[in-house]
């Protein structure tokens, strides 16, 4: 991936394309995800106060301790939305494989960031503003019904 800056702009080459073509340019880096640690060293504020407040922040602790009673598949639900980036590049694969993924970070609703740190935090390159349906992905009406539990405003971050 090529980065220049161009009068005081940042142009990433490769990212850029991946964004313009919805994904599908031939040849262009898929976007992978980071880790909170990446995001931490821009967005500090939010980072503490997501580790401090959020129950994202420790969400596997919920999946751990069920963990012994669900089948392969109704873990891996779980893993869905209590993990980061289960299942795509760079996202959670297991507690011993990638432990720093193993909770519910600021990629589960931002997307991957590998993008957007690349770029140096070109925010075109991050999802920003969520709306609800952002976050009824994993707090949906049947998840709701089974839990019983809603969408923050205040996720604990921002």
């Amino acid at each position: 991936m090529a980065v220049f800056r161009v009068t005081g702009m940042v142009v990433v080459l490769g990212t850029f394309l991946l964004f313009v073509s919805g994904g599908h340019s031939s040849g262009a880096e898929e976007r992978s995800y980071v880790g909170n640690k990446a995001c931490a060293e821009c967005h500090e504020a939010e980072y503490k106060n997501y580790s401090k407040f959020s129950k994202k922040a420790t969400s596997s602790k919920s999946v751990l301790a069920m963990a012994s009673d669900l089948t392969k598949d109704e873990l891996a639900g779980c893993y869905g939305c209590h993990a980061t980036g289960y299942g795509q590049p760079g996202g959670f694969v297991s507690f011993e494989q990638t432990p720093e993924m193993g909770n519910a970070g600021c990629e589960v609703c931002h997307g991957p960031g590998s993008a957007h740190v690349e770029s140096g935090g070109d925010p075109e390159l991050i999802k920003g503003t969520l709306t609800m349906q952002d976050c009824e992905t994993c707090h949906n009406a049947s998840r709701v019904a089974s839990f019983n539990f809603k969408p923050l405003l205040y996720g604990g971050a921002h």
